[in-house]
């Protein structure tokens, strides 16, 4: 495995600093974009550190929802697989997950394909001469063509403002914490009643802290996953693919931009629907040993010596020492400060989404956004890992074929 564990990345040892495309953030949607880019021959520049959200802001001892044949990275020749990794590695493959054997297969990924990741983070992106220069935190600065926004999840956790009046120290995202420890022996409640809240009860837990769960809706459990042992007409009625079984997920996998055209009416209402259970591995960690408030919602929260008491909507309390917010993510153009206000004034929103064209481009030439900030535009695989081929395949024809016009 070598320095899969490795936590210092090579920067580039070119001297100069204009690229063909910039791309920004270093997770799995920008080192397969990278790699595609860098397949058709562009000087690509790829900035943050590697895989950062997962090594650095997920608890230790989280398990992925997803399965390992829908959580692959992409090169252009397809040839870096997690299945390709599972034959090189200790790692065996089965269900769930664990994170650590992503973040090994992401770094063994990266080495082999993008290996000039500059983990300097971009401080700041402006418009100049028909291109872009991008300030990075160190003092440097470099010059782009084009740049691809990678930034991933972790600028858009949504902290509902209801706890914003409470101190920091009292309250965090789920994607703060790389470790529970903090919390042994300590009253904690976790807002929120999807996967990552789920399983951060769980490790709260399991780390020794005092745990209860306030979920608005009763929590969804998932049923056992029985992909693998699915009679043929159960195969046949809900054929396999990334986000779950059955046809219009099929449809999401194998016709991964035909979502875009819809109406954007039909878009929101679909996305709307989604709705993130809890994994069924779960259960036997939570039932019994987490307190469950179940349809309910906060009422009101304030501080009361030194501790958090909050009265839920069926006027109960519950006092904790601290709150953490399992409320998932919600894009939002005004949490991505590295932009300059002329060139966040220029992209074209609906509201705090910007606006994508078919090829996740901006309205403003040049400016690509990928991952999670491309989800409204282009569905729920881009929710997932699952969603790296498609978007990277699509913006490097597009940066090639604009390139040629040029």
């Amino acid at each position: 495995m070598g320095d899969a564990g490795g936590m210092i990345m090579e920067r580039s040892s070119r001297s100069d600093t204009h690229y063909d495309v910039v791309v920004v953030g270093a997770g799995p949607y920008g080192l397969s974009t990278a790699a595609h880019l860098l397949g058709r021959g562009l000087k690509v520049g790829v900035f943050g550190k590697t895989l950062e959200l997962w090594r650095e802001r997920m608890p230790k001892g989280m398990m992925l929802r997803s399965h390992w044949w829908a959580t692959n990275l992409s090169d252009p020749q397809g040839r870096f697989t997690f299945e390709r990794f599972f034959q090189e590695s200790p790692y065996d493959k089965g269900y769930p997950v664990p994170l650590r054997a992503f973040v090994e297969y992401g770094l063994w990924f990266r080495r082999r394909v993008v290996p000039n990741v500059d983990e300097a983070y971009v401080s700041s992106i402006a418009r100049r001469n028909g291109g872009f220069v991008l300030g990075l935190e160190d003092g440097r600065a470099v010059t782009s063509t084009r740049v691809v926004m990678a930034i991933g999840p972790g600028h858009y956790g949504y902290r509902p403002p209801e706890f914003g009046n409470l101190p920091t120290r009292c309250v965090s995202h789920s994607s703060d914490h790389s470790d529970f420890e903090e919390f042994r022996g300590k009253d904690v409640v976790v807002i929120g009643g999807g996967q990552s809240a789920i399983e951060s009860a769980a490790l709260l837990h399991e780390a020794g802290a005092r745990t209860s769960v306030v979920a608005r809706r009763p929590i969804t459990w998932l049923a056992r996953d029985t992909m693998d042992e699915r009679t043929l007409l159960e195969r046949i009625r809900a054929p396999r693919a990334s986000v779950a079984a059955g046809w219009q997920f099929w449809v999401l996998d194998h016709l991964p931009y035909a979502f875009y055209r819809l109406s954007q009416l039909d878009k929101d209402r679909y996305n709307s629907n989604y709705s993130s259970g809890a994994a069924h591995w779960l259960r036997h960690r939570v039932i019994g040993l987490v307190t469950l408030h179940e349809g309910r919602t906060i009422a009101a929260i304030e501080m009361c010596d030194g501790r958090v008491r909050a009265r839920l909507s069926d006027g109960s309390e519950v006092g904790a020492d601290h709150v953490l917010l399992g409320t998932g993510y919600r894009v939002d153009l005004g949490r991505l400060r590295m932009l300059d206000p002329t060139l966040s004034g220029e992209i074209r929103a609906d509201g705090t989404v910007p606006e994508l064209n078919a090829w996740f481009e901006s309205s403003v030439p040049g400016l690509y956004f990928v991952g999670l900030t491309a989800l409204r535009a282009f569905g729920p695989l881009y929710r997932f890992v699952a969603g790296c081929g498609a978007t990277a395949r699509r913006v490097a024809r597009h940066v090639t074929a604009r390139g040629m016009r040029r």
